[in-house]
Parts: C-alpha cells; sequence; structure tokens
C-alpha cells in the first residue's frame, strides 16, 4: 500500500544508514537483506501531515532474501537523521522476539505537531541472524490540535449571516489573497489549509496542488474537518510573495437530494496558515485573518456540486494570484473564531485528484448548433473543452451516461442539473475546465459554440477524477465478458470513490450510502490500496451515530431520509470486520467497537423476543419482484426476516470483535444472545421443513441464513437444496437485491455448486451481469435492467449507470475462481482454493497483501491443470485442489500427494496436475449439460471438438467437430477421416454425471447444421454405445440452433422424435459420451429427460 502524498526531503536525509545498533544485542557478522518497503499507517510512504501522533509501522521482508520468515525485528526513531544513528532519542524497540511485520505501534516519547520523524527497521530471520538496516523513511505530522492554529475563519463581507445573504451571494465563490515578504533562506515551508466548503490555492500565480480537486473533501463539519498539508518551500522567492485562494461552497453549504430549498444555506470559509522556516531559525506564519483581501467578483459565478458551474470570461482577473497585482478595489476579510467543539485534523487518506485524461472516441452527432462527443467510458470527473466561441453568446456543457434511442438523455440524474455555462467576452478559440464541481458521464454535449467552424473530437478531453487511491486490481481470465466485467467494476469503483464511498457520481444524491458500501468494502480491498479510504469513512460513521445508538443511512449524514435500515447500517459493524479480516490491523477493530457496542444496542431497541421489526430497505432491486409500486423496489423477502438476520450477524461480528480485544466479558455476553436470535429466526421464520412460515421463499432468505449460520448444522444441506431448487426454478437465474446478491457466489461454493455459480457469473440475459455488458454498459449498474441498446432507459427516474453493490461479485474473482483466502488475519497464513470450470480455460491475479503480493495463474485444458503461483516472505499458503487423479500432481517438477500441498513456504511453485471430472447432478428426471462442459476428449488425433465463443449459443459457447472437409454429399466421404458409422471410435466427449432416478432417459441435442452432412453425432453411457443411442440426426432447422431427438435408421434417415434413449438401471455415477458421426457438426446442448411428454422447446425458456 502506498500513498502518492510524500515530503519533499533533501536526499542527504535520506541516507541509508549503516549498521548502528543500540540495543544489547550484537549483530551477527553476515547480515541478510534488509526490509523493503516501509510505510506508516494505512500504507503511508513517507507522508506530509501525517494524522497519528502514535503511528504504526509496517514493512515487508525482501523477496529476495535467502531467508523466508522473520524472527524478530527492532524499530528505531529519532527525530533527526544523526539522532537515528548515534541513539534513536524518541524510540528503540529493541529486540522484540516476533514474526509480525506490520501494524506495530509507536511506544515512545510523545510527537507533536509538524514534527518529522526518522524511521528505520531490522529484522532477524528464522535461524536468528540479522539483516542490515532497512533505509531510514521519514514522516512529518500535520497540526493535530486546533490550538495549533493561528489563523481564523475568513469570508467576504456579503456572506456574513447577520447580513442575511441570498443564495445567489453563497453560491457565488469567494478570491482571497495576502502578499507577504521572504527575507531569507528558507529551509522549509509548509501550507496548512482547510475550509468550511471547497479551495483551490496558489503561490506565487502557481497552483499549490495542480492535480488536487475538491479539496478538502468531506467530512462531518458539525464535528470535523479535515485539513491539508503541501511543502511549498520551492514555491517561494525572495522578496515579495502572494498566496492565493479560491473558495466555494461545495459539500458544506449544498443541498441533499432534489431538497432545492436547502440550498446554498450556509456562508463558505476558508482557513490557512503558512509557516516559513528561515536557515536562521526564525519562523514566519502568515495566517488567515481580517488582513486578507477579498472579492466575489472573479469569473466563476455559480458553483454547485449537483447543479454545474457559471463561468464568464468577463470577470476574468489576470494575475491576481501573483504578487504583482492590484487588489485596491477588494475589501478586507471578515474574521470568525475557530469552534473547539469543531475538531481540526489532518487528512488521513489521499485527496481526490485528477488521474487520467481521455480522449473522445467519436462525435456522435451534429447539428442545430449542438454537437454530442462520446468519451467511451462512463466516468467521473470533468471535461476539459476547447472550443470556438463568440463574443456574448453562452456556450452549454451538458452530460449524460448513455444515449435514449439515439438522444441525448438527462432525466435520471433527477433535479441535478449537472450543466455548466461559459460567457465568453470574446471571440475566438476558449479552454475551458470547471473548479468546484464534479459530473458522472460518458457523453457532452456542447451547444453554443461558433458554428462557422465544425466540431472535432479533440474539443472536448475527459479529466478522469476520484481518490487518488492506488489501483492493483489484475483479475484476468479466458472469458472476454467476464474480463470487461471485471474492468466495469473498477470503474465502478473508481468513479464512486469520491473521497468518500458514493452510491452514484451522478443524480442529485451521490450519497455515502452505508448499504452499497457494506456489501462492496470487502470486495474493493482486493482491487485497490482502499484501507485508508474505508477507515477515514468509519470515523465519519463514529461521528455521525445518534445518541440512540442507530446509524443514518449515508455518511456524511444531511437531514433528507432520517432513520436507520437493517442491512445498511450494520456497516458499522460489518466493514470493521472485514477490514480487519484482510489487513490483520487491531487498530480497525479498537477505534469502532464503541460505535459497534453501541449499534446492537439499538438493534436490541428494535427487537422483542429477539425478532427484529427494525425498518430496512429490504432486497433493495431484486427483479421480477411480486409487489407493486414503490414498495417493488423493496424485494420479496421478509422485512422481519432480514432484520432479525442482520441482528444477528451483527452481534456475530462484535462477538468476534471483543475476542480479538480480550473483552471477556462481552464475548460472553454477546454469545449467548447471538445463540439466542439464532434459535429465534430459525423458529419464527421457517417450519421444520425449513419452508416459509410467511411469505414468500426467496433466494435471499436462504442465502442469509446460509451465509450468516443461522440454519443448524443438521439443516445446511436442505437449506442449501432448497436455494438450488429456487435459483433452477428461476431458469438458472438470480432473483437477488443489494443483499442477497452479494452473498450468492460463496454460499454456492460452500454448497459445493461452484459450477452453478459460474453459471450465473456468465449468464448473457436478464437479470444478469453480462445484461449490461451486452447492453453497452461501462461500469456496473443500479439496476440489472436499467438499460438496454434497444429501449434506452428504464422508465424508473432512479436509475443509476454507475453504481458500484452489483460488483461486489469481484470478491468472488479473487476469494473463487483465484481461491486467495485467509486462514488467519491479515493473511499471515492463507489458502489458494481455485474453483475450476470448464466455462473458462484459465484465470490469473494478484492481490498485496500485507507481507507481499500472492499471486495465482492457473490454465486448465482437457483436465490437465497447471498453476502457477507465489506465496509471499513471512507467510504460509494451503493450497486446496478438487479430486485429482492419482499419482498427477507434481509441484515444481516432483510429484507430490495432495495432502503435502498444506503450509508452503514462501517462493514460486509451478504445479501440474490432472483433475478428476465433477459429476453433473440429475434432478427431477432432467439433465442439462453445456456441450462445452465436457471433462476430458479422447482420440481425437484425426477430428476433435473445438469450442467457440457465441452470444446466440446457450451458455455463450458451442463445440464444433473440426476440420469440416465434407459440407455437401458431392464431396468425398472418408471413413475413418471425415466420417464415422463406428460409435466411439473418433472425437469421444465425456460428461461425469450422477443420476438419483434410474430409469429411462430420452436424449434431446441442440445443435446447428447448414447441410446433410454435418448433423449427426452417437451417444453413449459409460464408454458403452447403445444401439438406441447412435446416430443422433438433426434434418430441420437449417442455419440455426435446433433441438432433437430422432434416431437414424435405414428406412427414414431423419428418424422420428423420442427414439434415442439411454437406460440407467441404478443410481449413481456415470460417464456420457458422445462421439462424432460427421466433421462440422455443432453442438450446443445436451438434455436427458424421463418425461416422453418433456419438449425442451416448450420446457425451457428462449428455447435454450
Amino acid at each position: 500500500m502506498h500513498s502518492t502524498v510524500r515530503i519533499r526531503v533533501a536526499t542527504t536525509l535520506l541516507v541509508a544508514v549503516l549498521i548502528v545498533s543500540c540495543s544489547t544485542q550484537e549483530s551477527k557478522p553476515t547480515l541478510v537483506a534488509a526490509p523493503i518497503d516501509l510505510e506508516v499507517g494505512e500504507g503511508f510512504d513517507n507522508p506530509l501531515g501525517y494524522y497519528e501522533s502514535t503511528p504504526r509501522f509496517s514493512w515487508k521482508l525482501a523477496p529476495t532474501a535467502d531467508y523466508s520468515f522473520q524472527s524478530a525485528y527492532q524499530v528505531q526513531v529519532a527525530s533527526s537523521p544523526e539522532d537515528l544513528e548515534s541513539g534513536s532519542n524518541l524510540w528503540d524497540s529493541q529486540k522484540v522476539v516476533a514474526g509480525n511485520t506490520n501494524w506495530i505501534r509507536y511506544r515512545g516519547k510523545g510527537l507533536s505537531s509538524r514534527q518529522q520523524v526518522y524511521w528505520r527497521v531490522r529484522v532477524w530471520d528464522e535461524d536468528d541472524r540479522a539483516s542490515g538496516w532497512s533505509d531510514t523513511q521519514i514522516f512529518e505530522l500535520g497540526l493535530l490540535v486546533n490550538a495549533d492554529w493561528k489563523g481564523r475563519w475568513i469570508g467576504h463581507a456579503d456572506t456574513a449571516p447577520n447580513t442575511q445573504p441570498p443564495k445567489q451571494v453563497l453560491a457565488t465563490p469567494q478570491y482571497f489573497r495576502k502578499s507577504f515578504v521572504i527575507s531569507g533562506d528558507v529551509q522549509h515551508a509548509r501550507l496548512y489549509i482547510t475550509a468550511k466548503g471547497l479551495f483551490r490555492p496558489f503561490i506565487n500565480g502557481a497552483p499549490v496542488a495542480e492535480s488536487d480537486v475538491m479539496t478538502p473533501g468531506w467530512t462531518p463539519y458539525r464535528k470535523r474537518s479535515e485539513t491539508l498539508t503541501y511543502d511549498v518551500s520551492q514555491q517561494l522567492n525572495s522578496g515579495d510573495n502572494t498566496i492565493a485562494v479560491s473558495l466555494a461552497g461545495g459539500w458544506y453549504s449544498g443541498r441533499v437530494g432534489g431538497q432545492k430549498e436547502k440550498d446554498h444555506r450556509l456562508p463558505p470559509r476558508l482557513l490557512a496558515q503558512l509557516e516559513v522556516t528561515y536557515r536562521s531559525g526564525e519562523k514566519q506564519v502568515i495566517a488567515t485573518n481580517g488582513t486578507w483581501k477579498t472579492t466575489q467578483q472573479g469569473p466563476i459565478r455559480f458553483a454547485s456540486i449537483y447543479d454545474g458551474e457559471r463561468y464568464d470570461q468577463a470577470y476574468e482577473m489576470p494575475g491576481w494570484t501573483t504578487a504583482g497585482f492590484d487588489d485596491s478595489a477588494w475589501s478586507s476579510a471578515i474574521e470568525e473564531p475557530l469552534d473547539e467543539n469543531v475538531k481540526l485534523r489532518p487528512k488521513r487518506h489521499s485527496p481526490i485528484r485528477v488521474v487520467q485524461e481521455l480522449s473522445a472516441v467519436d462525435l456522435v452527432s451534429v447539428g442545430n448548433g449542438v454537437a454530442v462527443f462520446d468519451l467511451g467510458q462512463n466516468m467521473v470527473g470533468v471535461p476539459r473543452i476547447t472550443v470556438p466561441a463568440i463574443a456574448g453568446q453562452e456556450i452549454t456543457i451538458r452530460f449524460a451516461e448513455a444515449l435514449h434511442k439515439g438522444d441525448f438523455y438527462t432525466e435520471n440524474y433527477r433535479s441535478a442539473l449537472s450543466t455548466d455555462f461559459y460567457l465568453p467576452n470574446q471571440t475566438g478559440t476558449i479552454e475551458y475546465q470547471p473548479t468546484f464541481t464534479y459530473h458522472g458521464y460518458r457523453y457532452v454535449e456542447i451547444s453554443g459554440f461558433d458554428t462557422s467552424q465544425a466540431p472535432s473530437k479533440d474539443w472536448v478531453t475527459a479529466l478522469v477524477q476520484h481518490s487518488d487511491v492506488g489501483l492493483h486490481a489484475s483479475f484476468e481470465s479466458s472469458h472476454t465478458k467476464l474480463n470487461q466485467l471485471s474492468r466495469n467494476i473498477l470503474w465502478g469503483l473508481r468513479g464512486n470513490f469520491y473521497d468518500i464511498p458514493l452510491d452514484c457520481p451522478q443524480r442529485d444524491e451521490r450519497l455515502g450510502w452505508t448499504g452499497d458500501a457494506q456489501v462492496f468494502a470487502g470486495a474493493s480491498m482486493y482491487m485497490a490500496d482502499v484501507y485508508g479510504f474505508w477507515s477515514a469513512w468509519l470515523q465519519s460513521m463514529r461521528e455521525e451515530q445518534k445518541e440512540d445508538g442507530s446509524i443514518p443511512h449515508y455518511i456524511p449524514f444531511g437531514e433528507w431520509i432520517n432513520w436507520s435500515s437493517s442491512g445498511w447500517a450494520d456497516a458499522a459493524t460489518i466493514i470493521p470486520w472485514e477490514l480487519y479480516v484482510l489487513t490483520g490491523d487491531q487498530t480497525i477493530l479498537a477505534d469502532n467497537y464503541e460505535m459497534m457496542m453501541r449499534w446492537l444496542g439499538f438493534h436490541e431497541s428494535q427487537s422483542k423476543d429477539h425478532i427484529s421489526s427494525m425498518r430496512t430497505f429490504g432486497d433493495w432491486l431484486q427483479p421480477y419482484p411480486n409487489a407493486e409500486g414503490k414498495n417493488a423496489n423493496r424485494g420479496d423477502t421478509d422485512f422481519g426476516l432480514i432484520s432479525t438476520a442482520f441482528h444477528a450477524r451483527s452481534v456475530e461480528l462484535t462477538t468476534n470483535t471483543a475476542r480479538v480485544l480480550g473483552k471477556e466479558s462481552d464475548v460472553t455476553r454477546l454469545s449467548i444472545l447471538h445463540s439466542q436470535i439464532k434459535t429465534a429466526f430459525r423458529n419464527e421464520y421457517f417450519d421444520e421443513r425449513l419452508q416459509p412460515r410467511n411469505g414468500d421463499a426467496t433466494q435471499t432468505a436462504y442465502l442469509l441464513g446460509l451465509a450468516f449460520g443461522l440454519f443448524g448444522a443438521g439443516e445446511r444441506a436442505l437449506a442449501q437444496e432448497i436455494l438450488i431448487e429456487l435459483i433452477e426454478k428461476a431458469d438458472t437465474h438470480l432473483r437477488t437485491g443489494f443483499l442477497g446478491t452479494p452473498l450468492l457466489m460463496s454460499v454456492l461454493q460452500d454448497a459445493g455448486r461452484s459450477d452453478l455459480a459460474y453459471e450465473l457469473l456468465l449468464k448473457e440475459t436478464y437479470p444478469s451481469w453480462f445484461h449490461s455488458i451486452n447492453n453497452g454498459a461501462t461500469t456496473t449498474w443500479e439496476r440489472w435492467n436499467s438499460y438496454s441498446l434497444a429501449e434506452g432507459f428504464n422508465p424508473q427516474r432512479m436509475n443509476s449507470l454507475n453504481h458500484y453493490a452489483y460488483g461486489s461479485v469481484s470478491r468472488w474473482f479473487y476469494e473463487g475462481i483465484l481461491g486467495i483466502t485467509p486462514i488467519e488475519a491479515g493473511f499471515k497464513s492463507f489458502r489458494i482454493e481455485p474453483q475450476f470450470s470448464t466455462r473458462l480455460t484459465s484465470a490469473k491475479g494478484s492481490y498485496p497483501m500485507p507481507q507481499g503480493e500472492v499471486s495465482v495463474d492457473w490454465r486448465v485444458s482437457n483436465s490437465d491443470l497447471e498453476m502457477s503461483f507465489t506465496v509471499p516472505m513471512n507467510s504460509s499458503a494451503d493450497v486446496v485442489l478438487p479430486s485429482i487423479e492419482g499419482g498427477s500432481l507434481t509441484l515444481n517438477g516432483e510429484a507430490k500427494h495432495i495432502d503435502q500441498l498444506i503450509g508452503l513456504a514462501p517462493g514460486r511453485y509451478e504445479l501440474r496436475a490432472t483433475i478428476s471430472g465433477e459429476a453433473i447432478n440429475e434432478s427431477d428426471g432432467l439433465v442439462l449439460i453445456e456441450a462445452e462442459d465436457f471433462d476430458t476428449q479422447e482420440n481425437d488425433d484425426v477430428r476433435r471438438w473445438v469450442r467457440f465463443d457465441d452470444d446466440s449459443a446457450s451458455g455463450g459457447a458451442y463445440l464444433e467437430i473440426l476440420p469440416d472437409t465434407r459440407k455437401t454429399h458431392d464431396d468425398e466421404l472418408i471413413r475413418g477421416e471425415n466420417f464415422s458409422d463406428v460409435r466411439g471410435a473418433m472425437a469421444v466427449l465425456s460428461y461425469p454425471v450422477y443420476f438419483s432416478q434410474p430409469g429411462r432417459y430420452y436424449i434431446w441435442a441442440r445443435a446447428f447444421s447448414t447441410g446433410s452432412e454435418d448433423n449427426s453425432v452417437h451417444f453413449g453411457l459409460n464408454n458403452e454405445w447403445p444401439e438406441t443411442a447412435g446416430r443422433m440426426q438433426w434434418c430441420d432447422g437449417k442455419h440455426e440452433w435446433t433441438w432433437s431427438s430422432a434416431r437414424r435408421v435405414p428406412d427414414n434417415h431423419c428418424g422420428e422424435t423420442l427414439t434415442n434413449w439411454l437406460d440407467v438401471p441404478v443410481e449413481g455415477n456415470y460417464t456420457l459420451n458422445v462421439s462424432m458421426r460427421e466433421d462440422g457438426a455443432k453442438l450446443d446442448k445436451i438434455l436427458l429427460a424421463r418425461s416422453r411428454s418433456f419438449v425442451p422447446e416448450v420446457e425451457l425458456d428462449t428455447g435454450q
């Protein structure tokens, strides 16, 4: 984990320190490799303006080291490089016998604001050999308490509350400047700055931080404002200097939702403190006060989070950020005192920045003075436009996520105007990018330009913005659409991690909804360095918790929807625990434990006899709900069931937290409470056959019970069976919303049905993830059916095309498909248990665990597994594989037994094995098989079945016998080459099937043929080839997928329906076989049915 905020320090201060030990232990003569990648807190690398006075230290062992594990460490901390060498005057941990390399808490002398701190670490390996000292690292603290601030809040006099300023005045940005003199050699200079609103600072005409935008960010302003620290040493000049700042209302002054009457009610304010330290030791402070000059007559005439920005070129003030500017017409700023009840604290994660630029990919339309540009990607940020303008003719810039039947569409933005205006006072080319707003968009519409010039794609460049978190998503597979889904989810993360975790970035919400957050937090950790991001947001959650323990729907909170929802506010327990499991950092539990306990108190206040009546949004946006109208959004799962399940879950996770923190009395009490809730849940909502006592049997009801462990151990199998039946009754589609969907994959994997998880994941039709991709999605959507290329936007007004909640499935990409899961918190030991599928031939990816990067790369061909993986230093791994054929397993070229894959030491491994096929289960007298899901293929040296991806095929793929050399009856027939009437002789496929019901099964096949020589195959069972299953023929439906159950006979070459069958004598495992008869045959799906009356075209939706 790395922060991009770093201290600029002379290289002489960062000289690696040679082996000088202040400990009583003597270093051994031979030194092993020193630790690397030193960080403080949640992954900060040499941070400036750091927030912790008792920091946590972390490091990694070098992958190239000649050892594997750490047995002890020593951390030294000092106030200068010299002190570090001579005695570490702040803290010397001495030699600590411990294997952990992360979250080591500072135990030295008290640290204070502005202090520069130098530190280093060395380790001892498993043989007690000492390493060299690491490179010296440095962090500098920000202003930690309000008393450190010498400045006062300032603003323009016209915004003073006692003047009752109108909204237009409060919505107009303010501009400030202060001139000062530098009269000596500067050693260093720091700008400490924050705002009630948004600021953009300049020194001597240059931005202080070119890429930073929308600073300081969004916190509960009644409790805390974040401050930023900038190193401006290189921006100061000897003699005259000027600091200048523009200020807008941002989140502080803006409304929440469609409440326009509450917009622009609070006056924005600026607080800044420039501290200059001279080499002589003298210090100079330039702080905000009444001597600063201010105006509201600048070019940005209006700024709003939701509604955009209005810019007037006539108001431009050339040079206003420089020392020579004449500000005599400006007024003096008014002052307001600091409020001791509102904490001013350093920002604890990276700010929003411009992180990427995208060029327009298409000029969609031009006409009637309007041009529409396609940026090719739904994203968040602002555009930079370069367009020809006519003096006095206003240019309008609008934004859209998608086109509605070809038309520009903004209705899903609801009350958010999301429009920028530029009024030129000169004719010519103008360049403009908004400063104090942002947009969620893919398409940009520009009107009001000089129509004498033809629009071109280079008129618009997208400036992509998000919190500057490190992105490390690396999942990749052999499936093109799955890879696109992975990219879409990452873009959803980027667009919604905008200082806080937004629900959406475009309409009149853009709020930190807790429900969206709790389902996505764990998934996001696998894709980005977001531990600090989530930790900071949880601090805001603690600050927003109400006296009764309830948690608002969104954080930070603004008056709009004011009650607590189960499944949403349970983020208070779920997110801290998930962050702990993924990092191993107990601080996240200790910081949030009181909030977790208070939330349980509120839960209990909403329960009677351990059955909850807490309000809930339900399984939000479940597809195909029974309810109608507005209530349909909340799904069909019983609300009391949901609330009781989440009460149990929150109690369970808080019990776990209490155990980690050593709070044994709480563990005892909460364990009893959890058992009581679990019993009440089981008895209240399910009968003895696990059928619902009231309401509908929904997929989510069983997912909650299974995922949260609320069914008895002896009932889990039955609950899993019912869940699978519900999925199958839904034509093997999900019927889950925000709460059920994140649980689907892991619950199915636990049930041994990763095959079904894959089928849902790769489903092409609604409701599914690929449905959005098939309709042009480049991010994840709020609804399963938010949009279609044919019909445009869903008519529902609540309709975001950039919502990360359903992107929670990406967690299974890493934990399921790649199989990377922690055995103990923080991955000190972990498991690699990849879930293989015939739907994928390969998958790979990595995850930067606290100890280092784990990577997995697997490939399966005809059941032959090749897998490479890396176990990071100072960790161990258990590798768990499906059934493999005896004697086939090798590890780094050496034969191994599967039991020898436990506790693997750090290193790089190459594994080879042959996977035994997993049986396809017969259910209710039916067996349904995707042709491409075969286990093995044999006798394929002359002809072989080849897989092709095709959206028209069931499951998105089919098989074809190639090469195809006999296309017509006139082409030469060569037995044993392009034709085989010998059943089982050529290109034999095998499918393991478990039959619970013996009897006769009629064979149906869905195939595609173009003529008379590519329309026949053979079937068999256990490599026996009965006459009744040979020569399957399909004559009708050329050039389209067609079902057939006909067997060719001498007097009827096309055969008759239901003349192909196999007899299964007893219950058990069998192998279904398919072999070639004619090359060129295309096979999509196989169905075995006990009933003669079963007709696939009728019984199976869409004929598939």
